[in-house]
C-alpha cells in the first residue's frame, strides 16, 4: 500500500505517529513561508504543512503542487494549537508535518471547481458535470451518494441472505418479447438476421427459477428500456428483483417493508440521512380508494387534502357543467384548500387552471368560502358559479368537504379519468405551493387490489394494468369471459412521497389462465408462440409464486433528497439518452456493420 492511512481517519490519538498519505490537492494556502495543503480522498481531508527550513525538498514540491494534483506525503502527526482546531471535520484536531513529498500525477485545471468538503459546492452546469463525471465524483455530494448507495444495497443483501434467498444472475442477452416498453436490440453475428434483446426486467427468468425449485431468489438487476428519460427514470436503471414461491400477497409486502425499514435505519445510523417515517406500519390502500382520495396511484401522503366525490350531491343541481358530465357517465369531485382564500391569489388560481388543462380538464371551477352573513344564516360565499347553484346545494358541498370560512373549494367535472388525473396533479402542486410537505418525512405505502386491465382498450383489446403475468383473483376468474374490466388482480405497488418505488404481483402459474390472458389482450398465435417456453414450463409443475422489483435509483433519490436519479447513479444518461462521459452512443466502423450483415438507413 502506498499509504498508511486515509485522509479521513487521523485524530489527536495519532499524535507523534509517522504516516504516509495520498490524495488530491484541495485548497492550498501560503502563510508567511509555511504552505498548508488540504489533502483530500474519498474519506475526508487532512491538513498537511510544509516548512521551507525543515524540509526544503518537500517545500519545493508544495510550491509546484496545484489543485487536483495527486500527491503523496510522508510526515508526522502533530496536534493543532487549540485556536487552530477545525471542528467542522473529523481530522480538525491534527495536521501532518511533511518530511517528504512526491507528485504522483499532475492535473490540468479542472473545468469546474471541486470544493473542499468544508465549503459549499458551487452550482455547475449539469451537462458539464456529466461530461466530466470522473471529476464530479470527487465532490462531497457525489461521494456521499455513492457511499449511501453501497450501504443501501448491502442492507438489502443482509436481510435477504438472512432469510435464505439465493442471489442469482440472469442473462443480459435474451429474447425479444412484447411486454410493453420498447426493447434494446442486439444483432447476432453468429445468427445473421436474428437479434437478442436486452432485458426490460428479469421477469420471465425469475418465474422460470421458481419452476426450477429456487424458491427464494433475488438480484440487483440492470434493466434496459428504450424509453424517453425524465428526472425519475432512465433508459438504464437498477432494481432489487425478488421472487418467492408458496407465498401470498402479504408475505411479499411484509418482506418489502422489512427491506425498506432496514435500509432507512442503515442510512440513518451511518449519517447519510435524517428522516422519519410517518407511519408505524406501512398503510395498504386499495386502488379504488387511492384514485378517489388522491387522483393518482402513487400519492404523496405527507399531507392530507383529500379529494371528495360529490357526484350524488350535485346530481340534478341545474349547473350544466356538473349535470352534463354526470349525464355522460362522468363524475364531479372536489378538493378543499384550507385557508386558500388568503393563500391563493387570483393569478395563482389562473395558473392552477392552466395546470389542470394540461391534463384534459376544461377549466377549474371554485368557491371561496367566506364569513357568515350578518344575519347568521349561512356563508357569504364568492364564486362565478354560485348563480347556477341553489344555496342548499352549496351548503351540502361545504358540509361534505368540512370546509370552513377562508377555504377554497376546487371542482373537477368530466370523465372519471380526466377528473382523477387533473385533481391529482392539482393536489400535488398545491402541496408544494402551500408548503405542506415536510422534506424530512417519509410516507411509504402499498397500493393493492388493482384492476387486472386498464379502463380503456388498446386497438380493441384489453391492456394489462401491470403486466400479462399477473394473477387474477380466483373469485373473478369467471369474469374474464363476461366482464374483464371488473376483474381484480393480485398486483401491488410500493409508493413513497409521490413516487412509485416498486411494483409486483402474485404471478400466473397455470398454463390455462396464462393462455386466457393472452386471448383477452389480443395476442395472435405468432405472439403467443414467443412465450412457448413459459407455457411449457408451467406444464412441469409450477408452484404458486410472486415477487416485486424495487427501483434502487428512485428509492435513493427520495431518501437522499436529490432532485433526480442522475445524482445517485455513477455514470447516468442525459435526457436524450447520451453518456457524455464516454460519448455514447457513437458511430461504428463499416466493417463492424458488414460483419453483422447490417446497413444503416437514416430516417428522413
Amino acid at each position: 500500500m502506498l499509504r498508511t492511512h486515509t485522509c479521513g481517519e487521523l485524530d489527536a490519538l495519532a499524535k507523534g505517529t509517522d504516516v504516509t498519505l495520498a490524495g488530491w490537492v484541495g485548497s492550498r494556502r501560503d502563510h508567511g513561508g509555511l504552505i498548508f495543503i488540504d489533502l483530500r480522498d474519498r474519506y475526508g481531508i487532512t491538513q498537511v504543512v510544509f516548512h521551507p527550513d525543515k524540509n526544503p525538498k518537500a517545500y519545493d514540491i508544495a510550491n509546484k503542487a496545484r489543485p487536483e494534483h495527486v500527491l503523496l506525503v510522508r510526515g508526522t502527526v502533530l496536534k493543532r494549537p487549540d485556536e487552530m482546531v477545525n471542528e467542522k471535520i473529523p481530522t480538525g484536531t491534527i495536521e501532518v508535518e511533511v518530511m517528504s513529498a512526491e507528485i504522483l500525477s499532475p492535473a490540468k485545471t479542472p473545468p469546474f471547481e471541486i470544493e473542499a468538503e468544508t465549503e459549499p459546492e458551487k452550482e455547475v452546469n449539469e451537462e458539464r458535470r456529466m461530461q466530466y463525471r470522473y471529476l464530479d465524483l470527487r465532490r462531497s455530494r457525489m461521494k456521499r451518494n455513492m457511499a449511501a448507495r453501497n450501504a443501501a444495497v448491502f442492507s438489502f443483501r443482509s436481510v435477504l441472505q438472512a432469510e435464505k434467498f439465493l442471489e442469482i444472475e440472469t442473462p443480459l442477452l435474451t429474447k425479444s418479447t412484447p411486454e410493453g416498453a420498447r426493447d434494446y436490440l442486439v444483432p447476432s453475428r453468429q445468427h445473421p438476421g436474428m437479434f437478442y434483446s436486452l432485458p426490460q426486467s428479469p421477469q420471465q427468468y425469475k418465474q422460470l427459477l421458481m419452476v426450477g425449485g429456487i424458491d427464494r431468489y433475488f438480484q440487483v438487476a440492470k434493466c434496459l428500456r428504450d424509453e424517453d428519460t425524465r428526472g425519475d427514470r432512465q433508459a438504464e436503471f437498477t432494481q432489487l428483483d425478488i421472487e418467492l414461491s408458496f407465498v401470498e400477497r402479504d408475505d411479499v409486502l411484509n418482506l418489502v417493508e422489512r427491506l425498506i425499514r432496514t435500509c432507512i435505519t442503515t442510512l440513518s445510523e451511518k449519517g447519510f440521512i435524517k428522516k422519519r417515517l410517518l407511519y408505524q406500519q406501512f398503510p395498504r390502500i386499495p386502488y379504488d380508494e387511492v384514485m378517489l382520495k388522491y387522483g393518482v396511484d402513487k400519492p404523496d401522503l405527507r399531507f392530507g387534502m383529500e379529494i371528495y366525490d360529490i357526484t350524488e350531491t350535485v346530481r340534478g343541481c341545474g349547473f350544466s357543467v356538473f349535470t352534463d358530465a354526470i349525464s355522460l357517465g362522468g363524475v364531479v369531485r372536489a378538493l378543499c384548500i384550507g385557508g386558500g382564500v388568503s393563500r391563493l391569489t387570483r393569478s395563482a388560481i389562473d395558473e392552477l387552471t392552466e395546470l389542470v388543462r394540461k391534463y384534459g380538464a376544461k377549466g377549474l371551477a371554485f368557491i371561496k368560502v367566506k364569513e357568515k352573513r350578518n344575519d347568521g344564516s349561512g356563508f357569504e360565499n364568492e364564486s362565478p358559479i354560485l348563480k347556477y347553484l341553489d344555496d342548499d346545494v352549496v351548503q351540502r358541498i361545504i358540509t361534505q368537504l368540512q370546509a370552513t370560512s377562508g377555504d377554497i373549494i376546487f371542482f373537477g367535472a368530466d370523465a372519471r379519468g380526466i377528473v382523477q388525473e387533473s385533481l391529482g396533479q392539482l393536489r400535488a402542486e398545491l402541496g408544494k405551493r402551500l408548503d405542506l410537505i415536510d422534506p424530512d418525512v417519509l410516507a411509504p405505502a402499498f397500493v393493492i387490489d388493482f384492476p387486472l386491465f386498464e379502463p380503456d382498450r388498446e386497438n380493441g383489446h384489453y391492456a394489462p394494468m401491470h403486466h400479462m403475468f399477473t394473477m387474477p383473483r380466483s373469485e373473478d376468474l369467471a369474469l374474464l369471459d363476461t366482464d374483464p374490466h371488473r376483474v381484480k388482480s393480485w398486483q401491488y405497488d410500493t409508493v413513497m412521497n409521490g413516487y412509485e418505488i416498486g411494483g409486483g404481483s402474485i404471478r400466473i402459474h397455470r398454463k390455462d389462465i396464462q393462455e386466457k390472458i393472452f386471448e383477452r389482450i389480443g395476442f395472435s398465435e405468432e405472439r403467443r408462440a414467443m412465450f412457448t417456453h413459459m407455457l411449457e414450463a408451467f406444464e412441469y409443475g409450477a408452484p404458486p409464486h410472486g415477487g416485486i422489483a424495487l427501483g434502487i435509483d428512485r428509492l435513493l433519490m427520495i431518501l437522499l433528497g436529490e432532485p433526480s436519479i442522475r445524482e445517485v447513479i455513477a455514470f447516468p444518461k442525459t435526457g436524450d439518452g447520451r453518456d457524455l462521459t464516454v460519448g455514447a452512443p457513437n458511430n461504428v466502423e463499416q466493417s463492424q456493420l458488414k460483419e453483422l450483415g447490417l446497413k444503416i438507413h437514416v430516417k428522413p
